[in-house]
């Protein structure tokens, strides 16, 4: 009688191990937001290395075409003292032995499958197959069937997890005692066997009670065992990210948990150095914990509030300066502007700021940098500037996931849908500014990430704006609207530098490539002209990008294209600063009666001349503007300020 028992346990184990590795339990939607998914596997035996192995990901949507969206090496893991391998994100608890980014794992109807494979074998957009595969799960969310999926990987059922956010669930595998191997939809069990079999594991928590602590500041770390340690438990922590490591702080990072007690604490401490290094994040993790003890959790951020922030020497667009920054464009980068007009005049501005030999197109992923650098709060060098709500806000705020609220994102002034450039796969690669794409005036979807043209914004407020022409849009009621200028010169720069763009009176509708409203745009543009805020992060684009955003540099030039000077010869002379001792400049030039001065650091005395020399106006001003008030013609305006001055001549309309 024992050898038939012995006997039929051999054949129980053989039946419930016709693979080497499988999928025991799979989370793809908990909660809705997708925030602690996860995938579990099984080995056959303890401790089994996945060299060789990977995970390929299908879409089984009607869209989807049953092919690959995403591939995980599992090249470098091994399973656990219980054959257990749990690949998720960084909030699920215990925590997985290998990390996958939030979102990723698609909610179904889908399938995962194990391969004894490389990535290379699958690209992205592989159709489903059954070579080199080990084990399958097709799944969904009470889904209909994914038939072609089911066909592809030779499976027969589909599996549902049934959760909801209130009570989330996961597809989980369990085996019989005569080795039937059945699948049901139960409470998530990462990292402990479905069926509570197994070696007992212990998990030990992190838990701090700051999430923001500024140099010179202390915090305590405090560890907690779901179980009372029956021996010493002694292991060490790390507390670096990127640039933030050993010589940012003082405390002790190797904690002993003591036999009969379940917590350990230790205190931290940030030093205050006097560097300018930014706002960073620690992250707090273990480093060597020895099965059954693992991790309940890990990567607990912090931030770090750097207080030795840098001042700007210009203002925010709320309280703009003038003349601080100055243009880095090269000697004569306008020079071939002069003399034409209309058309003409917009084919060879586009020839510069479009110049495939010069100009450089960078990754949508490279425009956080190029925003980090370009919108940098002048009040706070660890802030991005807002363009709609007109405040700073944290650069380490930006957003990176579905949830956007208090985070800051990329808006696109001229929305994509309505300009037609949408992202690519490679868009999402940072690789920096020594690499970028050749692009020209025709190459349409580099629009996507042209610096000119995108802005730091907050993230609700960029979803309330949407694809809005500015108009319909005109920013929060509560802000003083000093972003419309800015957008502006964006859009109008967008329509010169891209074949396919166009800027129209009204709001067309559905129109591919035009956005409006045209006499909205000039007169925000009028009304809100360049200021130092504006030209410098023109210099920063100009840096990465290789052109300029030619209607920050010579603003007048608007009018000549779209304005009240449409067929009229340009002439840079009217738009640079005269060779003289008082360095300001005065725009628009020609105008309709109001100009703005940039440079002026103090009040100045006004004079307004005719032509001919006679005084016709004087007075006193301490404004960023003047209102000349008079007929139209040519006129001289002189500037005193400081004992220097300077005279400017002004067309007024």
């Amino acid at each position: 009688m024992k050898k038939i028992t012995i006997v039929l346990l051999l054949l129980v184990s053989g039946f419930s191990w016709s693979q080497v590795l499988v999928i025991n339990e799979l989370e793809a939607d908990s909660p809705s937001i997708d925030t602690h998914e996860f995938i579990e596997l099984k080995s056959e035996t303890p401790n089994f290395s996945t060299d060789g192995y990977i995970l390929v990901f299908f879409n089984g949507s009607s869209s989807g075409g049953d092919s690959s969206y995403f591939v995980y090496d599992l090249n470098g893991l091994t399973t656990d003292i219980n054959g257990l391998l749990v690949v998720g994100s960084a909030n699920v608890t215990p925590f997985p032995q290998s990390l996958m980014s939030e979102n990723v794992i698609q909610n179904g109807p889908d399938a995962v499958g194990i391969y004894q494979a490389s990535i290379n074998d699958f690209p992205e957009e592989t159709v489903a197959t059954q070579t080199n595969l080990i084990d399958a799960m097709v799944y969904g969310t009470n889904d209909s069937d994914a038939t072609g999926l089911l066909d592809k990987l030779g499976e027969t059922l589909q599996h549902n997890d049934s959760g909801t956010n209130a009570n989330p669930k996961s597809i989980q595998r369990f085996v019989d005692v005569m080795g039937n191997e059945t699948f049901s939809s139960a409470t998530p069990t990462p990292r402990r066997e479905n069926d509570g079999s197994g070696i007992t594991i212990t998990a030990i928590a992190i838990s701090v009670t700051e999430t923001e602590i500024v140099e010179g500041e202390a915090f305590d770390i405090l560890f907690t065992s779901d179980t009372e340690i029956t021996s010493d438990i002694n292991f060490n922590i790390s507390l670096d990210n990127y640039g933030f490591n050993t010589s940012d702080y003082t405390g002790n990072t190797n904690i002993t948990i003591l036999v009969g007690e379940t917590t350990a604490s230790t205190t931290i401490t940030i030093i205050d150095d006097v560097d300018d290094e930014g706002d960073e994040v620690l992250k707090i993790r273990f480093l060597d914990l020895v099965e059954p003890i693992i991790a309940n959790n890990g990567d607990i951020e912090i931030r770090v509030v750097d207080n030795d922030f840098t001042v700007a020497a210009w203002g925010t667009p709320l309280e703009p300066t003038y003349g601080v920054v100055a243009s880095t464009q090269p000697n004569g980068y306008y020079n071939s502007l002069d003399g034409l007009a209309d058309v003409e005049l917009r084919q060879a501005l586009q020839d510069i700021i479009a110049d495939p030999s010069v100009v450089r197109a960078q990754t949508y992923a490279d425009v956080i940098d190029i925003l980090n650098e370009a919108d940098e709060n002048p009040k706070h060098s660890n802030e991005v500037w807002l363009v709609y709500l007109e405040v700073g806000r944290a650069k380490l705020d930006i957003q990176t996931n579905s949830l956007s609220t208090g985070k800051w994102n990329r808006e696109h002034t001229f929305p994509r849908s309505r300009g037609g450039f949408d992202s690519i796969e490679e868009d999402e690669i940072a690789d920096g500014i020594d690499v970028y794409w050749t692009t020209k005036a025709d190459s349409l979807r580099h629009g996507n990430s042209d610096a000119h043209a995108l802005r730091a914004a907050d993230g609700p407020e960029n979803s309330s704006r949407n694809n809005q022409f500015y108009g319909e849009y005109n920013g929060p009621s509560e802000t003083a609207g000093k972003f419309k200028g800015d957008v502006a010169r964006g859009v109008f720069y967008m329509a010169v530098r891209y074949n396919g763009l166009e800027i129209v009176n009204g709001f067309p509708d559905g129109i591919a490539g035009q956005f409006g409203d045209l006499a909205t745009l000039l007169e925000w543009h009028r009304n809100d002209p360049p200021d130092d805020f504006e030209m410098n992060r023109n210099n920063v684009v100009y840096n990465w990008q290789k052109n300029r955003n030619p209607f920050i540099d010579q603003p007048d030039m608007i009018e000549y294209i779209w304005g009240n000077r449409i067929g009229e010869d340009w002439e840079q002379v009217l738009n640079v600063n005269d060779n003289t001792e008082l360095k300001v400049g005065i725009f628009p030039n020609p105008t309709t009666g109001r100009v703005y001065i940039s440079g002026l650091n103090a009040s100045a005395d006004v004079e307004v001349y005719s032509i001919d020399g006679k005084l016709l106006k004087q007075s006193q001003s301490d404004e960023e503007y003047i209102d000349l008030d008079v007929t139209s013609g040519m006129y001289l305006l002189k500037l005193t300020s400081n004992n220097q001055s300077v005279i400017k001549k002004v067309i007024v309309d």
